[in-house]
């Protein structure tokens, strides 16, 4: 007897088929599962026999091979139980699937047959959409998850014996949907807004500067200064997650099992903030089965990394290249995968070991080495690749104290989005969305300056010893602010205000 059940595998943030393949044959009573499968593929022998029998149902006495097809594709997870268990019953012709070619199972059985939830429903049902299944039977936990994708019919099953009493009439699972637009109106309400934040007028400018062109900042100040407070607000003055960026970060979110369960759609731009323990294997994804790390869960969103020299000197080289190519690639001997990580990054440390170095209301008690030291811990290829770079002062106590009221994050979100639109209609079809991404290639054309201006930037580049890479930096910051002043040129006061965002650099780091 044989049968054949599709269900979907997973590798990196995208699903492949699977063919769940049973012969059930006389001689001596074995189960075996072929088709590289790992640890929590086999030991799913045990949950779905005693699942079988604990849902009054019968296993059969006789030889049972499981093949999981393509066999050189290595098989992970246990959400393969529930489309062998049901395989297994096909073949014992305890249960007829209907519609087989357009149906696919997936999900973890317990011993008494209910069915848990599993991780990455989301990506299994968008290649399952894609590759002409329109059934899809998911444990009803990830129900609300799986329903974001239009055009398929999701059965939400809360144990075996609700799939066989859907397939025999006895009971009908009913089709599960979500209501997106409801969701959607939720997005911000759990945000930070601006309007808390006293004084740091200069600092919201450069955070403006950042949000309307994805550029990195570096915030450098005193303990309590209102570094943490002012990155916390970020994502409230990000442009809104288009329903495809909420697809790919929902993707990386629901593989790393993080996705919380109420949740269908992550609808806000992310904000991860790892403590400086992090490893970079928990930074860049990692694993024998690789997952996702923190560069890629704050995908589309912020990486805010605070007391940035606190952070291992290995763990932020990690960085470097993925801030580059907005993408990292984890290689394991069974497989390399690669997982996006379109990122702002925000960092935040102090000017020194004590942190009050130029502080005015305290005195600072490091010695010249213990000061070089601390900031030696941040290589220069990095701080190259750090945008803005602002200094953080503490507030006077007339503006702490102060009840005028301050611009809220919807006001500079409005100029934000007014400025990206800019950006997404100058580079239509370049498959470039924000200033940050221009290549070398494309300075000379989107940020052409005259002479004048060509000789200001001369004499900072050799006053400050910058290098290319700094160059090329302060011209596409000095693009995005004359994008947010409405010009369609650069001229000397974006150049200026773009180089005075480097200067910190050779202040802090000579």
């Amino acid at each position: 007897m044989f049968s054949q059940i599709s269900t979907c595998g997973l590798m990196g943030i995208d699903g492949f088929e699977v063919s769940v393949q049973t012969d059930v044959s006389n001689g001596m009573p074995a189960f075996e599962i072929v088709g590289l499968p790992d640890a929590a593929v086999k030991e799913a022998k045990e949950r779905v026999k005693a699942a079988i029998k604990n849902t009054g149902l019968r296993f059969p006495a006789k030889r049972v091979i499981i093949n999981l097809a393509p066999a050189s594709q290595k098989k992970g997870g246990a959400g393969y139980d529930l489309p062998i268990t049901v395989s297994i019953l096909a073949a014992t012709d305890q249960m007829t699937v209907d519609d087989a070619d357009e149906t696919m199972f997936i999900g973890e059985l317990s011993l008494d047959g209910s069915i848990n939830s599993v991780d990455g429903i989301l990506p299994m049902v968008i290649y399952a959409y894609k590759n002409g299944y329109r059934n899809i039977f998911v444990p009803k936990d990830n129900a609300n998850e799986a329903a974001v994708i239009d055009g398929v019919r999701i059965y939400p099953a809360a144990s075996l014996r609700e799939v066989c009493d859907h397939f025999t009439g006895a009971a009908r699972i009913a089709e599960h949907t979500v209501n997106l637009k409801e969701y959607f109106s939720r997005s911000a309400e759990s945000l930070l807004d601006f309007r808390d934040v006293k004084g740091h007028e200069n600092v919201k400018r450069a955070l403006e500067i950042a949000a309307a062109g994805n550029h990195n900042v570096l915030l450098i100040g005193s303990p309590g200064t209102g570094k943490t407070m002012l990155a916390q607000r970020m994502p409230g003055i990000l442009p809104d997650l288009t329903f495809d960026e909420s697809l790919e970060v929902t993707k990386i979110h629901s593989i790393a099992g993080v996705l919380p369960k109420n949740m269908p759609l992550i609808l806000n731009r992310p904000f991860r903030s790892p403590h400086h323990t992090i490893s970079s294997a928990g930074l860049s994804g990692g694993g024998s089965s690789p997952k996702p790390g923190e560069l890629s869960l704050a995908h589309n969103g912020v990486l805010f990394l605070d007391e940035l020299p606190e952070f291992h000197r290995d763990v932020l080289e990690v960085l470097r290249q993925p801030l580059e190519d907005g993408e990292v690639t984890i290689s394991r001997v069974n497989s390399t995968l690669t997982y996006p990580c379109n990122i702002m990054l925000i960092a935040s440390m102090n000017p020194c070991r004590c942190g009050y170095l130029g502080d005015r209301r305290r005195q600072c008690t490091c010695t010249p080495k213990q000061i070089n030291n601390y900031r030696r811990r941040i290589s220069g290829p990095l701080l190259d690749r750090i945008d803005i770079q602002v200094e953080v002062p503490n507030v006077d106590y007339d503006d702490l104290t102060s009840r005028a009221k301050t611009e809220s994050s919807a006001e500079i979100k409005k100029r934000v989005n007014r400025t990206r639109q800019v950006q997404l209609e100058r580079y239509k079809g370049m498959n470039i969305y924000s200033n940050s991404q221009l290549t070398a290639g494309m300075l000379q054309k989107y940020c052409a300056l005259s002479d004048e201006d060509n000789e200001m930037l001369k004499v900072a580049f050799d006053t400050l010893g910058l290098s290319a890479r700094a160059h090329s930096r302060i011209l596409k910051v000095a693009r995005t602010i004359a994008d947010l002043d409405g010009d369609e040129n650069i001229n000397a006061s974006h150049i200026a205000e773009a180089i005075q965002y480097r200067s910190l650099d050779r202040k802090y780091f000579e």
